[in-house]
């Protein structure tokens, strides 16, 4: 399987041995006999790709790598195997290369869906070769001087010490590539699409085209699905109960909990920051409560309350987010006209019973991640609909190719139209319309600074709960930032409304420098002179 080199403690070493085994396949593919050539070159292509991807995912883990092409022959001089990590310029070059070799023999689109999807195309080969040469042109990677002494026992640097906007235009071309790809392909953003029509409305149909991106297997945003990685007990863990009767069920652990900093990330309706909204004063709202009335039906539940700064937010904090009061759509039930909701104080179906386990810790839940089909029918069940985990998908590459755009040239209409894209589907005016009418900074989207700050929340806000938050903030360099913020959510063990509404600091963080990328093992660094361990460690 894809990830099957990931095992805990020992992830790196499965990494390696994955490597190993690739270069003996392809040692060995043209040994059989009983396979014709293009069956030979297609399996290679795809073998020389997943060696590229091991290669990628131990660079952007540890920083500077060793880097295995062929494999030492079994009576190699102890000299020989003391391999040596190498620049990351290099590891990246030589990822790139490899990748480009596959191309020519993977094929455009897997002709056999349903017996063969999430084997390697071209278009995934090429996302991939964008979000990797986007790294390369990342802060992190491209002229990091807080490594400048950061060398091999030789004495050479692994990392660049100069910026080269040539790498930024390497990104944006390779971006530029995988979406024409993709699109030849007939890739375009999803729109939620039941093989039965439920006669949604707006609001809940802007909702599901959002959460059904994640959800519906190999929809047409889905570049590459992987079905070796099926999410199915991830929604275990993202499942709020939604009535009365699931309110003893502990078959499932809804344990996956949002923090504020994330809560506080998504915009409001107009488009723009919460805390740059001139029209909503979202600063005054604090722990307030209100009451939703009918208008708001599809986001939260009429005359429920709830916290104020649950209202008046864009569609996507309803599409990724349960909390108290707010609607779920599905789940055993898909009649508009009697929607779940979630309640969830203490003592109430959704919230702690006071156990101690099983229970959201925030008040938030990653709902996004809950497929729709999957239930909860009866007190001791829980019967999940699991779909292929999407890799890549078509709205991660159009806001990878407006950041490189703009890191190249600038707030041109280029970069605004990709981004744009990807806000109208979410149901959000264009950044330009949002920033001049709503934004309290109305020309922050003018400069290259002001478009990157968007840029960079656009793609925390649509790619939330997805995995790219964690790398992404590492690639910017923004880790030592953002990651200090504590980790806070409601009073989960109250009943009173009041009570429940009261932030509380669950724990603090710490990020520092050396925490941009693992160590390396003890016994690796006894093992092998010529290894250096990552700073800090």
């Amino acid at each position: 399987p894809l990830m099957s080199f990931w095992n805990g403690s020992n992830g790196a070493q499965n990494m390696f041995k994955a490597i190993r085994d690739c270069n003996i396949f392809l040692e060995n593919i043209n040994r059989v006999a009983d396979m014709d050539q293009f069956e030979k070159d297609q399996w290679s292509a795809e073998v020389r790709f997943l060696k590229a991807y091991y290669h990628w995912w131990l660079l952007r883990m540890y920083g500077p790598i060793p880097i295995v092409d062929t494999n030492l022959p079994i009576d190699a001089s102890q000299e020989a195997v003391q391999v040596e990590r190498i620049p990351v310029d290099s590891c990246f070059n030589y990822i790139s290369k490899t990748i480009d070799g596959a191309l020519p023999n993977l094929p455009d689109i897997i002709q056999d869906p349903a017996n063969q999807m999430g084997r390697i195309t071209k278009a995934i080969a090429l996302a991939a070769k964008a979000e990797i040469l986007t790294t390369a042109a990342s802060p992190l990677f491209n002229g990091n001087t807080s490594y400048v002494n950061f060398r091999n026992k030789a004495g050479q640097p692994f990392f660049n010490q100069t910026t080269s906007q040539d790498k930024w235009v390497t990104a944006m071309n390779a971006c530029k590539d995988a979406i024409t790809a993709a699109t030849a392909n007939g890739n375009k953003l999803n729109k939620f699409n039941p093989a039965v029509s439920l006669g949604l409305p707006p609001e809940i149909q802007t909702v599901m085209d959002i959460r059904s991106t994640l959800t519906d297997n190999f929809n047409s945003e889905v570049i590459w699905g992987n079905t070796n990685s099926l999410a199915g007990s991830i929604q275990t863990l993202a499942q709020p109960r939604i009535n009365a009767l699931n309110a003893a069920n502990f078959s499932f652990l809804s344990l996956a909990s949002v923090p504020f900093n994330i809560v506080n990330m998504f915009y409001t309706k107009n488009g723009v920051p919460i805390d740059e909204d001139k029209t909503l004063n979202f600063a005054s709202r604090g722990s307030s409560t209100r009451t939703a009335v009918a208008s708001e039906k599809y986001y939260i539940q009429p005359n429920y309350n709830s916290a104020a700064i649950n209202f008046d937010r864009e569609p996507r904090f309803y599409a990724d987010l349960g909390f108290d009061g707010s609607i779920l759509f599905g789940n055993g039930n898909v009649t508009v006209s009697a929607l779940n909701h979630l309640e969830a104080k203490q003592g109430q179906y959704s919230g702690w019973a006071g156990g101690p386990s099983n229970y959201n810790i925030t008040g938030y839940w990653p709902v996004k991640l809950v497929n729709y089909l999957s239930t909860l029918p009866t007190i001791t069940t829980y019967s999940y609909v699991a779909y292929a985990w999407p890799v890549y998908r078509l709205s991660n590459l159009y806001l990878l190719y407006s950041e490189t755009i703009n890191e190249v040239s600038g707030p041109t209409a280029e970069a605004f139209n990709y981004s744009d894209q990807v806000r109208a589907r979410a149901g959000l005016p264009t950044v330009a319309t949002s920033w001049t009418n709503f934004s309290n900074n109305p020309s922050a989207y003018t400069t290259k600074d002001g478009l990157r700050k968007i840029i960079h929340r656009e793609r925390m806000i649509e790619l939330a709960f997805e995995g790219q938050r964690f790398w992404d903030q590492r690639r910017w360099k923004e880790a030592e930032k953002t990651f200090q913020e504590a980790i806070q959510g409601w009073n989960i063990g109250q009943a009173d409304l009041q009570a429940y509404y009261q932030p509380v600091t669950l724990f603090n963080r710490s990020f520092q420098l050396r925490d941009y990328f693992w160590p390396i093992a003890e016994n690796d660094l006894l093992t092998n002179k010529n290894l250096v361990q990552n700073p800090g460690w």
